[in-house]
């Protein structure tokens, strides 16, 4: 009761004039940034910060979620129509969707997307209105030690997920937690790896870091292949809608996944796109005709586009109730709270509940409006998709250094932006996952300040670090995250072994 009660009041502060248009218009720009390939929602959120910074924390917040779940219920009409996944959560979609719009039935896959994508969103939002606030009193049990082991997990789990390589994603933590530690010693005053530069002393910061690594990284990414032909893609659509029989096959698969996807997308590093990728592969397990997916099967795209907009919601609960991102849309999201003077954490329910429970009363609204952009005006939205990539990716270009010197005002951070967007480009070339790099430049410090105030507290003595129960369950949890890859990856050799003795 209690939590419906607030519920009630997030309504009140979400159904406000200004508050309903912002979470229109990120509904809006993320639909539109999720269909364009290669953006996805956190490219989109972080060319978007500058934006955020005329507004209250509410509003910023509920923008930039309508945004993420936005690009989620777009990034499918890429997929669908030319084979090509707006974003990483995306790439389930190919699998049946694409079959199906060769098939004749564009219009069945665009309607289906909506209607997952929705229902996924709504009841991820109505599991987070019950889930959020026992998760942020437990988080007040925490002190600098089970924070500093917090994070250390949050950093093994998206090291060892990214990609499946743990070698590449400690690299890329490494990198990140190196330019945590540029400027001066919050404690000792020191300056570190300034190199005389006056404007490091500062440290750097850390959204140009997010805006260099996702937008002008995708910009570099670009140029190799800009003048290469674009697919065909239909263009002109019937009635944009399902049959009774496609919503007899898809309703419980809709029901199963979206589970998934927002557990899923609650653990840090694993991500919407491990989320609808998990929900696929549960669906063709449990299918009586598992033959039928990758040709065209609508549950094949039903089940993975709920997954991944319940998983968008999912990302939240750490960012908000633990102060830990979830996703690397999240992280940019935390940036931008975070340069607004609004920390995420156990305390936001207590200290901002207009904020905290004004976002999750607008991830109904948001979905509902979302539902009605993505299927009236479907056949509206996907003809963006014709934009050439010469006019597109300027225009990213050109918001990311406006965007940089709104934050930062100095010269150099135009060098530094440009810098971390080679050094995202070469880490996509080279495999090396960007998500524990963003997500290290920013928890490092902070990471690094909990680590100290640990120690002080108990003398220099490291055996605070094993007193509590939560401590411990953490421990074990940064172990099983780094042992997880190791044994995925012997038993599906083994399995691999398995299958060609048998085809032997």
């Amino acid at each position: 009761m209690e939590a419906l009660q607030h519920l009630i009041e997030g309504f009140g502060v979400a159904l406000t004039p200004a508050n309903l248009m912002w979470v229109t218009i990120g509904g809006l720009l993320g639909t539109i940034i999720g269909m364009l390939p290669g953006l996805g929602p956190a490219t989109g959120v972080a060319v978007l910060l500058p934006l955020t910074y005329t507004m209250g924390p509410t509003a910023a917040l509920i923008t930039m979620c309508g945004v993420y779940y936005g690009a989620m219920f777009g990034g499918s009409r890429s997929s669908i129509l030319i084979n090509t996944p707006g974003d990483g959560a995306a790439i389930a979609a190919t699998f049946d969707g694409y079959p199906m719009a060769q098939n004749g039935r564009a219009e069945a896959a665009l309607a289906m997307s909506a209607i997952a994508s929705f229902i996924g969103g709504i009841i991820a939002a109505i599991i987070m209105v019950f889930v959020a606030q026992p998760v942020a009193r437990f988080g007040l049990r925490f002190g600098p030690a089970e924070y500093f082991l917090l994070m250390v997990f949050a950093l093994s789990a998206t090291a060892s997920m990214s990609k499946g390589n743990l070698m590449k994603g400690f690299i890329s933590l490494l990198v990140g937690l190196m330019v945590a530690t540029v400027g001066i010693d919050a404690q000792s005053g020191v300056q570190r790896f300034t190199f005389g530069i006056m404007e490091l002393q500062g440290g750097i910061d850390f959204l140009v870091v997010i805006i260099a690594m996702y937008a002008l990284g995708e910009v570099f990414g670009t140029f190799q292949v800009i003048k290469e032909g674009k697919k065909k893609m239909q263009t002109k659509f019937g009635k944009i809608w399902i049959t009774k029989d496609d919503w007899k096959k898809s309703w419980k698969p809709i029901l199963r996944s979206t589970p998934i996807g927002f557990f899923v997308g609650a653990l840090p590093g694993a991500g919407a796109t491990m989320a609808s990728l998990m929900a696929y592969n549960n669906e063709k397990q449990l299918s009586k005709n598992p033959d039928n997916f990758g040709k065209g099967d609508i549950v094949g795209l039903a089940a993975p586009e709920a997954a991944n907009n319940a998983a968008s919601v999912g990302a939240l609960i750490p960012m908000m109730t633990l102060g830990i991102p979830g996703s690397g849309t999240t992280a940019v999201m935390m940036g931008a709270l975070l340069m607004l003077g609004l920390q995420p954490g156990p305390m936001l329910f207590q200290q901002h509940p207009e904020v905290a429970w004004g976002l999750i009363a607008s991830m109904f609204i948001g979905n509902i409006i979302l539902a009605v952009i993505n299927i009236p005006l479907a056949g509206v939205l996907v003809r963006l998709l014709a934009i050439p990539p010469r006019i597109l990716y300027p225009v990213v270009m050109a918001l990311a250094f406006v965007g940089t010197y709104a934050i930062a005002h100095t010269v150099i951070s135009f060098y530094i932006l440009v810098i971390f967007g080679l050094v995202g480009y070469f880490m996509h070339k080279a495999g090396i996952p960007t998500a524990p790099l963003i997500l290290a430049v920013i928890v490092g410090n902070k990471m690094e300040q909990s680590f100290r105030q640990a120690l002080t507290i108990s003398n220099g003595s490291p055996a605070i670090f094993f007193k509590s129960s939560v401590a411990m369950v953490l421990i074990a949890l940064t172990i099983l995250s780094l042992l997880y890859p190791v044994v995925q990856s012997k038993l599906r050799a083994r399995q691999m072994q398995k299958e060609s003795e048998v085809a032997s």
